[in-house]
């Protein structure tokens, strides 16, 4: 298991080993011990599974407020994504300051995205299928997001914004301004 750590250091790029043959391959995509060793210590207790149809599907940026703030473990088993995320802790060195990775189906990548971090994606291709695993249930009360091409975060996303397909939900997302305080650091 290939673990890289990225520019901000929380965030890791993890890219589990696949051994193929004539039927096919196996990979082992997820081993508590290893992610132990990289730091990633929480246990997870849901998973969850998005479907995107077409390329251009935005779906983020979103994050839950504690008690129940959510780590993620984010990987694309059908398709590719650009897949981002941004911290939100108050007083962090990097406040504000976004990473992203390309997540497919043939890269095999997957990124952790700690608790008090945004998270969002966009398809980069049709018939996208993403599975994660959150350290955190969801709880609607605790649910918050973020405009995901707010101006301040000047994410570079592999999108123009005509192109991008959201949620009603999402498409009246307020700015990161609106951030401050969810999440303080350390």
């Amino acid at each position: 298991m290939k673990i890289e750590r990225l520019a901000i250091p929380e965030v890791v790029l993890i890219t589990p080993p696949r051994f193929q043959d004539n039927r096919g391959f196996f990979s082992e995509t997820y081993n508590a011990e290893r992610l132990k060793e990289a730091g990633i210590n929480l246990p997870f207790v849901q998973d969850n599974q998005s479907l995107s149809v077409e390329r251009g599907v935005v779906r983020g940026l979103h994050c839950q407020l504690a008690p129940h703030a959510q780590g993620k473990l984010v990987r694309c088993t059908q398709g590719a994504i650009w897949d981002v995320a941004i911290d939100a802790r108050t007083g962090s060195p990097t406040y504000g300051k976004w990473v992203g990775a390309e997540l497919s189906s043939d890269n095999w990548s997957q990124l952790w995205i700690p608790p008090g971090f945004l998270h969002g994606f966009c398809t980069l291709t049709g018939n996208v299928m993403v599975q994660y695993k959150c350290t955190g249930l969801y709880n609607k009360a605790s649910e918050r997001a973020v405009k995901w091409n707010c101006k301040k975060l000047a994410i570079d996303w592999p999108i123009r914004e005509d192109e991008a397909i959201l949620s009603d939900k999402d498409a009246q997302n307020p700015g990161f301004d609106a951030a401050e305080g969810w999440f303080s650091y350390p």
